[in-house]
């Protein structure tokens, strides 16, 4: 499984790249913030909204602390999704959040 580290997400997200992060927390962690353009799919619904993921888009997964998110990683990738896990979730990021 890829994984990259916060300071990574925060230099691609400095350089304004075209990126595709999914939020797997719950909506009472998602109401705290959430990283910039993420798209919130709670971990116990990613399989009925598969449809809706495009699987020649590169993802990045993020949670609060990672394991959700690499939980996430494992069952996407085994559906034919490239995707990146963020090591130490939301609770290791500390850029600009986004509340919705």
């Amino acid at each position: 499984m890829k994984s990259m580290d916060t300071t990574q997400l925060l230099e691609l997200l400095d350089a304004n790249e075209d990126l595709y992060i999914i939020d797997v927390r719950e909506d009472d962690e998602v109401a705290q913030g959430m990283i910039p353009g993420a798209q919130h799919i709670a971990l116990g619904t990613i399989p009925e909204h598969l449809e809706d993921l495009d699987a020649t888009k590169p993802y990045i997964i993020v949670c609060k602390a990672g394991g959700r998110s690499a939980n996430a990683c494992s069952y996407l990738e085994a559906q034919g999704f490239n995707v990146t896990n963020l090591e130490g979730g939301m609770l290791a990021y500390d850029g600009e959040l986004e509340f919705k």
